[in-house]
C-alpha cells in the first residue's frame, strides 16, 4: 500500500512543475476526452508517445507511473478477460463449449485496456507534477462562474483535495494496521475468497475508526484556525498564466483536435 502512487506530489522543478495548475488541469480534461475519441491503436500510439514526452520533461521517474497503475490492476485485468470471453461474433481462435476466444474480442480486450492505462496515466501525471494546494486553487478558479448559481466552489474544491491528500495518509495507515495484525496472528492472504474477505474485518475496522479520528482532528483543527469557506478569503499566492501556459494548451489542444479527427 505504501507504494501506491496515486494522490502523491513529486516535488520538482520541470518544466511540467512550473506549469499554471489551471494549464495542467485543462491538459488532463483534454486528454480524457480525447481518449475516449480515438478509435484506432495509432492514435493510442501518439498519445503514448505525448505522454512519454511529458514524463520525460517531468523528470517523475518511471516508477512513479507505474505504481499510479498498480491499485487498479485487477480492473483493467477484469475487463481485458471479460471483453476476451464475452464477446460475440467474428473469427474464432478458441473454443471450449459455450466459451469462445474471437480475433476481434481479444483485439477489442486489448483496445480497451490500453485506454485504460492511458487514462489512468494522463490523470496521475496531473496529481504527481501539482500539489494540492495548487489543486485547490485551480479547480476553484476554473469553477468560479458557478458561484453566481450559488454552488460552493471553494468547499467542493476544498474536499477534493483533502481527498486526494489523504489517499496516501491512509495507505501508510492500512499497511500499519496490516502489520500489527500479522504480527497478532491475522492472515490476510489464505483460504478462499470469502475467507479472505472475512479476514479482511481486522483491517477496515480500525482503518475506519482512525479515518475518523482523523477527519474529526483535521475539523478541530481548521475551526482553531477560524476557517469558515471561502467567504472573504484571500490568497497567498494568486494564479497568473504566463506565455507558456498559452503556447502549451495551444499546441496540446491542436494535437488532440487532429487526433480526435483523423485517428
Amino acid at each position: 500500500m505504501k507504494n501506491v502512487a496515486l494522490g502523491q506530489y513529486f516535488p520538482g522543478d520541470s518544466a511540467i512543475h512550473r506549469l499554471d495548475p489551471r494549464t495542467k488541469i485543462i491538459m488532463a480534461m483534454v486528454m480524457l476526452v480525447v481518449i475516449f475519441l480515438v478509435e484506432s491503436f495509432w492514435g493510442f500510439a501518439i498519445l503514448a508517445a505525448m505522454l512519454l514526452v511529458q514524463i520525460v520533461i517531468s523528470k517523475v521517474g518511471w516508477r512513479c507511473v507505474l505504481r499510479s497503475i498498480r491499485p487498479l490492476w485487477f480492473i483493467i485485468v477484469f475487463t481485458l478477460v471479460l471483453n476476451t470471453f464475452f464477446y460475440t461474433g467474428g473469427t474464432t481462435l478458441a473454443q471450449w463449449g459455450p466459451v469462445r476466444i474471437t480475433q476481434e474480442g481479444l483485439v477489442k480486450a486489448i483496445f480497451i485496456a490500453v485506454r485504460l492505462i492511458l487514462l489512468i496515466v494522463s490523470t496521475s501525471m496531473m496529481t504527481l507534477t501539482t500539489s494540492p494546494v495548487q489543486l485547490t486553487d485551480a479547480m476553484e478558479t476554473l469553477a468560479a462562474p458557478l458561484k453566481k448559481i450559488k454552488v460552493p466552489v471553494h468547499e467542493m474544491a476544498m474536499m477534493m483535495s483533502i481527498a486526494l491528500r489523504f489517499i496516501p495518509t491512509l495507505s501508510e495507515e492500512t499497511d500499519r494496521i496490516m502489520k500489527a495484525q500479522t504480527a497478532r496472528g491475522a492472515e490476510f492472504d489464505s483460504g478462499n475468497l470469502f475467507k479472505k474477505a472475512k479476514n479482511m474485518v481486522p483491517l477496515l475496522v480500525p482503518l475506519f475508526v482512525s479515518a475518523f479520528k482523523r477527519a474529526d482532528e483535521l475539523a478541530l483543527a481548521m475551526e482553531a484556525r477560524c476557517y469558515h469557506g471561502g467567504e472573504n478569503r484571500t490568497k497567498m499566492k494568486v494564479l497568473h498564466m504566463e506565455k507558456r501556459d498559452v503556447l502549451t494548451l495551444i499546441v496540446l489542444v491542436t494535437s488532440c483536435v487532429l487526433l480526435a479527427v483523423f485517428f
